[in-house]
Formats: C-alpha cells, sequence, structure tokens
C-alpha cells in the first residue's frame, strides 16, 4: 500500500473529529470564533513538530522562495473562509449533509490542479471521482422526493450553493498548499509539509486574531474562556493537516481530496452516535456509492 493512502484516511478522520467539535462549539464561539480556533490552538503544535523532526530527527530546513510564501497566503487565506462557509453550513442543515454538501471538492480540485499545475487524472480515477460525487449528490436530496425538478433545486438552493462554494475554496487551498509544499527545495516531503503546515496556521492565527480584534474583541476573550473544548479543536484540526499535507505533497490533491471523502462515513457515525441525527436509506445508499468511488480510486 502506498503511504499517502493510510495518511489519507488518518487525516479524513481527524477532520471529521475537528468538524464535530466545532459544530458544538457554534452556538457559543460563533462562526468566526469556532472557525478560529483550529489555528490559534493548532499552530504551536505545527511549529513544534518542525522542530522534532529537525531537532530529533535530524531533518534539515528546505531553502524558502517567493513562491512560496504566495502559496501559503493563497491558500491560508482560501482556508480560512471555506472553513467559515462550512461551520455556517452546519447550522442550516444536520452534520452529516452539511459535510456532504462540501464533498464535490474533489472534482473542483481537479480541476484547479489541472489549471494551475497541469496535473492529469487517468479515465478510471475521473469515473471513480464521479462515482463519489454521484453519492454525496443522493445524500444531498435524500430529504425530498427524486425528480428532475427537486435536483435542480437541491443544487441551487442556498445550502446547496454554500456547500458548493466551501468544496470549491477548499479545493483552491488545496492545490496551493501542495504548490507551497513543492515549492521548498533541499528536504523530504515529510519536512516539507510540516514547514508548510507550521507557516500557514502561524499566518492563519495572525490574520484570524486582527480580523477578530477588528470586528468584535469579545471574540477573542470567549475563546479564551473555552480553551479547554477549543484546545481540543486545535489538536485534532492540526493532526488532520499534518496528514492532509503530507498526502498531497506524496500525490496530487485530486486523488488524495477523492480518497478523503472516506470522511463521510465517519460523519454519519458521529452524526448518528453523538448528534442523534438520524439518517434514511437514501443516504446510506450515497455513502456505499461515496466508498464504491474510493475504492475504484484505489485499484484502477
Amino acid at each position: 500500500m502506498e503511504l499517502w493512502i493510510p495518511i489519507t484516511i488518518a487525516a479524513a478522520f481527524m477532520q471529521n473529529l475537528r468538524s464535530a467539535l466545532q459544530k458544538h462549539l457554534q452556538g457559543s464561539l460563533g462562526t468566526r470564533g469556532a472557525s478560529f480556533v483550529r489555528f490559534g490552538y493548532g499552530f504551536p503544535i505545527a511549529i513544534l513538530y518542525v522542530l522534532f523532526l529537525h531537532l530529533g530527527a535530524g531533518q534539515g530546513f528546505p531553502d524558502f522562495s517567493g513562491a512560496f510564501f504566495i502559496w501559503v497566503v493563497v491558500g491560508g487565506l482560501a482556508q480560512i473562509f471555506a472553513t467559515m462557509l462550512l461551520v455556517h453550513l452546519f447550522s442550516l442543515r444536520n452534520f452529516a449533509v452539511g459535510t456532504a454538501y462540501s464533498k464535490t471538492e474533489p472534482v473542483q480540485a481537479a480541476l484547479f490542479g489541472f489549471l494551475l499545475l497541469g496535473e492529469k487524472l487517468t479515465s478510471g480515477a475521473v469515473i471513480a471521482i464521479l462515482v463519489g460525487v454521484a453519492g454525496v449528490m443522493m445524500i444531498s436530496m435524500a430529504r425530498m422526493p427524486l425528480s428532475w425538478r427537486n435536483m435542480v433545486a437541491a443544487m441551487t438552493s442556498r445550502t446547496a450553493l454554500i456547500g458548493i462554494a466551501s468544496g470549491g475554496i477548499f479545493g483552491i487551498s488545496a492545490v496551493a498548499y501542495r504548490s507551497a509544499s513543492l515549492a521548498l527545495d533541499g528536504t523530504g516531503p515529510i519536512m516539507s509539509a510540516a514547514v508548510t503546515l507550521a507557516c500557514v496556521t502561524s499566518f492563519q492565527t495572525v490574520f484570524m486574531l486582527v480580523w477578530m480584534a477588528w470586528k468584535d474583541k469579545r471574540e477573542i476573550v470567549q475563546v479564551l474562556v473555552t480553551w479547554r473544548s477549543s484546545s481540543l479543536v486545535g489538536i485534532a484540526g492540526i493532526l488532520g493537516s499534518a496528514c492532509w499535507f503530507t498526502a498531497m505533497t506524496l500525490q496530487q490533491v485530486a486523488y488524495v481530496r477523492a480518497l478523503g471523502q472516506i470522511e463521510l462515513i465517519f460523519t454519519f457515525i458521529a452524526s448518528w452516535f453523538l448528534f442523534r441525527e438520524k439518517t434514511n436509506p437514501m443516504e446510506l445508499a450515497g455513502c456505499l456509492l461515496i466508498v464504491s468511488g474510493i475504492l475504484g480510486l484505489l485499484f484502477w
């Protein structure tokens, strides 16, 4: 098994855990505060991870370039706004369906990867990704009668458009992070991913602190007051990001994000056991399509 596969599965699990914790926090912190905690409480761990790789594992620091910092800013800003859209989405639909809408990301990431990096996919991979997206669409329509009219309504509703926008912006951030990591010279993929992660999360923390101080200083106070639960979001988020960054350094973004759709399986488990949200047969069928797409991606 190629190394990027178990790393991506771990990333998807940690991302689902982080999203579940953020859903709980949204009521007390609001969208901006619940989005901030993944960066604010995560960046110290990212820095410690780099220091461990350097001092403990003997890995040298990479050579930086202007392109690296440009991609860091682009990816960092894109991830902030995509995260805020996703957190807001949780207030409009249940946890599982809210996450499902954002999972059109693999197709959008494949498009951005082709346009920005010239990355191409095999025909089998394209089919596998489309099967997975079909599963996502099935989940989004699971609570209404199946018809062309309802399909159009489901895909053009405010909830769907926010979810699709979130997936698209996440796709941009993923391609930017791969570009940033590949722009580093003089070290291996693990250290490149770690340095990229540390720089991105540090930039995101400073940006969002300035933004919250400008908009509403009380949000910063609330983030500090809820430090116990907020720090868990930060830890889960940074562990997931470390896995995402490493996987996307090793493999094309579209492949990583397509396999990352396995997060929806973890999401339905969390939706059922943590939030007591009921799942209907069509949503389960959508999950099976997603799993089929993932298996096709791995074996084609």
